[in-house]
């Protein structure tokens, strides 16, 4: 009393063992103290067909290849023809299919070559793929019909009384010449998984052939139940599947963003077998100064939780980014939460923040596969960086490095995906990573460096067909920079006369550009900014121009407060600033920092820098 109750698998168990074992009895019990010692030649060799038959259908890892699994093992060894149909669509789990059950023919196999000629099909209509039986491609279950009363019964049945007949011709099709086919030459099996009938299928001999014998209704069974249960499983792992891939890919970013003096690009591979659905993820983050963060990170595991995880852990991420911490900061909090969500929540990271003006990185690593820098002459370098710990572990201090990050160079950031595999250890597949990227860069040359879309793709092609593990991530960074030249900047005290030095400074810095026809919007713009700034700051206010593909200006100051645009009314003299930036200016914005804020706005322009 005081053990588990019965589940249906202990129930699906035991009428496997009662069949096995009914199939090691003699059929003859009249004379059960004569019997010989050892089980009759055909029900030992049943039981060992038995046995085979049901290992190669459970290596089935989705419907399809359980099905070919059932096809293959049922023909020629057991009949000379098989056709299996399931329910269309199949029912997941407990839920209940709406409307009437309708049976899809999903494959058949049947004897090829010689000693086919005798079948009541032609030999030159065999494709490899999926053979022609001369059967409907589906069939609906009428309420009460023979076939559903087949199919209610569960057990397979011969085709030779009256009510089987008609279920076999309304499941091929009343003008099918399988209809000929009937007696113990023919045998149905409905498909029951552990909850409903999920499909049938049809076993057949030739009728030169010997026909099927009753003990051959238990072999029926076997395959029928171990397709059923297979098919069960593999339409649940596929929901499960299917759920966790969408969860992922839902949680990763849709688009990346195209942050000032860098390029981006991005692959995600998820891994070959379907139900691996991992928790790799990727980022790019733009920070205040034109500043990028480049993160990706991988969840340890493969399952649905390890995609929610990966999901708090990227939010996480994204809100330590805009509070503009240090790297080795956001791994630390990182750290925390995902000590947070549990004891066993673990994760790599790799954090990198790109500063366009200083052409320089920093770079924080939680135990994840170090970057690989593509200088400009085509030179490799596995970055060294601090190795850590990976995120979850706790109480560990993350360290950060500052690299140069020269104009034209190239950074790749992976999930070890990418370089490990089951044929190779990680350091292994970075080498390999590292001499790829080197032998693309030779392909272009050393004056210029290989287009960033090709460069990913080219890397994707170092996998083998033993290399898909585990889910990909890969980031691919292109840094332009910023020219000294294309950068002014000063500090202004908080002070009336701020906006007009404001002004005056960047009119001079457009004319030294060439942008004069920019100077009446902008100076109007920084005015509205400077002015804002100058009536609440306590500390000196900075002020940034730099051009790119666009005239970026960002003003600086110690309030955190962020402003937000309001429509003022027709007797207030101030409220109106934001609403000109936000009619006038491409794009503008705000960010808060540690020790303020910056708002910034952009302006087009077609100088070429």
């Amino acid at each position: 009393m005081d053990r588990e109750d019965f589940v249906a698998d202990d129930i699906a168990l035991a009428d496997t063992l009662a069949a096995l074992a009914a199939l090691g009895v003699s059929e003859d019990t009249e004379a059960p103290r004569t019997r010989p010692a050892a089980p009759r030649a055909p029900d030992e060799d049943r039981l060992r067909y038995v046995g085979a038959a049901t290992r190669r259908i459970a290596r089935g890892f989705d419907t399809d290849e359980i099905v070919l699994g059932l096809c293959r093992a049922a023909v020629p060894t057991y009949a000379d023809a098989a056709l299996v149909y399931l329910r269309d669509p199949l029912p997941v789990g407990d839920e209940r299919p709406a409307g009437p059950a309708v049976l899809r023919l999903r494959r058949t196999d049947r004897i090829k070559g010689p000693g086919a000629e005798g079948l009541v099909w032609p030999a030159e209509a065999v494709d490899d793929e999926q053979d022609d039986l001369d059967a409907g491609d589906w069939s609906e279950v009428v309420p009460g019909g023979a076939l559903a009363e087949v199919l209610r019964g569960v057990r397979p049945v011969f085709a030779d009384d009256r009510a089987t007949r008609t279920a076999l011709s309304e499941l091929v099709g009343e003008d099918s010449a399988l209809n000929g086919w009937s007696g113990m030459h023919a045998i149905l099996a409905p498909l029951r998984g552990r909850r409903r009938v999920t499909g049938a299928v049809v076993f057949l001999r030739r009728p030169e052939r010997p026909a099927f014998e009753p003990a051959d209704l238990l072999v029926a069974a076997q395959l029928a139940t171990h397709t059923a249960l297979g098919v069960d499983k593999a339409v649940l792992y596929s929901r499960e599947a299917f759920i966790a891939d969408r969860l992922q890919r839902a949680m990763l970013p849709h688009s990346l963003p195209r942050p000032t003096g860098v390029r981006l690009a991005v692959r995600y591979l998820p891994a070959a077998e379907t139900a691996r659905v991992g928790g790799d993820w990727y980022d790019a983050i733009p920070l205040p100064g034109s500043r990028v963060a480049l993160v990706v990170g991988d969840v340890m595991g493969h399952s649905m939780t390890s995609a929610a995880v990966m999901g708090q852990l990227r939010t996480t991420a994204l809100t330590l980014a805009g509070l503009d911490l240090p790297p080795q900061e956001v791994l630390h909090h990182l750290d925390e939460q995902a000590q947070r969500l549990g004891t066993d929540r673990m994760a790599t990271c790799l954090y990198v923040v790109y500063d366009p003006v200083s052409h320089r990185i920093t770079v924080a690593n939680a135990g994840h596969p170090p970057p690989i820098l593509l200088h400009p002459g085509g030179k490799t370098e596995v970055l060294a960086v601090p190795p850590g710990a990976p995120i979850g572990v706790g109480g560990i201090d993350f360290e950060a490095v500052e690299l140069d990050a020269p104009a034209g160079a190239t950074l790749l950031l992976y999930t070890d995906g990418l370089v490990e595999s089951r044929l190779r250890d990680v350091w292994t597949g970075i080498e390999q990573l590292r001499e790829r990227l080197a032998a693309t860069a030779q392909l272009t040359g050393p004056d210029r460096p290989p287009p960033l879309e090709a460069l990913c793709d080219e890397v994707l092609d170092m996998l083998g067909p033993g290399d898909r593990d585990d889910d990909i991530a890969l980031l691919a960074a292109r840094f332009d920079g910023i020219a000294p030249s294309d950068v002014a900047y000063w500090t202004l005290e908080p002070e009336v006369g701020s906006p007009g030095r404001a002004r005056r400074l960047t009119r001079q810095a457009l004319a030294g550009w060439g942008l004069d026809d920019l100077s009446d919007t902008a100076e109007l713009l920084v005015s509205e900014i400077v002015t804002n700034a100058v009536r609440h700051a306590s500390r000196p206010i900075t002020l940034r121009l730099l051009r790119t593909d666009v005239v970026r200006c960002e003003v600086g100051d110690d309030v955190p407060q962020l402003p937000r645009p309001r429509r003022a009314s027709p007797e207030e003299e101030h409220g109106r600033g934001l609403f000109l930036v936000n009619r006038l200016a491409r794009r503008w914005g705000t960010t808060r920092l540690g020790t303020g804020k910056i708002v910034w706005f952009e302006l087009p322009h077609t100088t070429t820098p």
